[in-house]
């Protein structure tokens, strides 16, 4: 396995940060809500694993086994605020959002009159599972939408104050769409308040916002790797409460997520599970490349510090809000959105327009749901963000 490689450099030396990613000269990579950018480092040790893996024999059991762990305990420190010393045995590795969602729906218990709470437009992975589960059991959807002026927070809160059969909110940090934020501090509170289950997909915040498991105290949370945790796809994280490192059920069985001596010696009765969230790995979790590339993301962010990296991230879309601002733009930025996200909602009749003048300058980007998402990370530039943002004003202009 590769040593881990990570840099030190500074987050307000812009030019350093972009040198630190491999993204193709001329690009404006702005989709990072749909797939990360990819880090020098990353990218060597996918390459390095690759051809190790010529001579997989030579890779023993304990090697395969410290590179989970390496990576399951760095994982564990995104979920813990500030404590970057994080609890590897609350984290589970597992393939994708979708599954980490679909075992969250299965062990949390729902019957005919419950109702589980998810946002308007939510993403699919965090909807599905609970649609399906829902129609199992007979318990029912709340989509809550916002009310003109209103925020997801308090949209939330007044659906679970005037309805006390909800019993599960599935919930993101930030929406896809456009980067608007939830305040999962007040949130989780009247949640335990009611006695409803907390469930968070953090795959558009974890690792650009700063996370909280224990003030927010959710039953699961999980995050996709290839986001903003900077890795490849097909790796995610799954967070687990205690209760359910004891209790919880996987959706699956195979013998990595079983004390591996007893499940190779063929028991008639299924050996103990590993301790912890390990009962909950998803089979092929041990795939050289995506842990390595993982290890070398996860490090490199810690080392950066999410806090600082939020900040960062901030300033690229602050810039770009204040050039719109500055030609009465205001009303295309989403109120409130994440610093690391925004969606542009140009008026229907501008939107080509604003979406053509993007292009034109080599952006990549998300249009859907009538708005233009824009994802940075620190491969983009803040005086990039600025010239990006005056070119879509200046098209404006030309075409009212």
């Amino acid at each position: 396995m590769q040593p881990q490689m990570t840099s030190t450099t500074t987050l307000n030396d812009d030019a350093r940060l972009a040198a630190m990613f491999a993204t193709p000269h001329g690009t404006l990579h702005l989709d990072s809500a749909a797939h990360g950018p990819r880090l020098r480092g990353v990218q060597a040790a996918a390459e390095a694993t690759l051809a190790e893996s010529i001579a997989p024999w030579r890779i023993g059991m304990q090697a395969w086994n410290d590179a989970i762990e390496r990576v399951r305990s760095l994982a564990a420190c995104f979920f813990e605020g500030d404590a970057f010393d994080g609890d590897g045995d609350g984290v589970a590795l597992v393939p994708s959002a979708g599954y980490a969602l679909s075992l969250a729906a299965r062990n949390l218990q729902l019957g005919a009159g419950d109702k589980v709470l998810v946002l308007a437009g939510q993403f699919p992975s965090n909807l599905l599972p609970w649609q399906q589960r829902c129609a199992e059991t007979g318990a029912s959807l709340v989509e809550v939408r916002r009310a003109p002026g209103q925020d997801w927070t308090g949209a939330v809160l007044a659906a679970l104050e005037a309805d006390p059969a909800i019993r599960v909110l599935a919930l993101p940090q930030a929406h896809w769409h456009d980067g608007a934020l939830l305040d999962l501090d007040r949130i989780s509170a009247q949640a335990r308040a009611c006695d409803a289950a907390l469930v968070l997909d953090l795959s558009q915040s974890l690792g650009a916002l700063p996370a909280d498991v224990s003030r927010w105290q959710p039953q699961f949370a999980v995050a996709v790797g290839h986001k903003w945790l900077l890795g490849s796809y097909g790796l995610a994280y799954l967070w687990v409460a205690p209760h359910w490192r004891e209790h919880g059920r996987p959706l699956e069985q195979n013998w990595f997520a079983r004390e591996h001596d007893a499940a190779m010696a063929s028991p008639l009765q299924p050996p103990a599970y590993r301790p912890g969230a390990r009962r909950f790995d998803a089979g092929g979790i041990a795939h050289a490349q995506k842990l390595a590339m993982a290890a070398v993301a996860l490090a490199q962010l810690q080392a950066w510090g999410v806090a600082g990296l939020s900040q960062a991230l901030g300033t690229r879309t602050a810039a770009f809000d204040a050039v719109l601002r500055e030609y009465g733009l205001e009303d295309w930025i989403t109120p409130g959105h994440a610093p690391h996200l925004l969606g542009l909602r140009p008026p229907p009749e501008r939107i080509d327009t604003a979406a053509q003048a993007l292009a034109a300058a080599g952006a990549v980007f998300t249009r859907r749901h009538g708005l233009l998402r824009i994802a940075p990370h620190l491969q983009v530039t803040v005086a990039q963000m600025r010239v990006l943002a005056e070119r879509v004003v200046a098209a404006a202009q030309k075409h009212p």
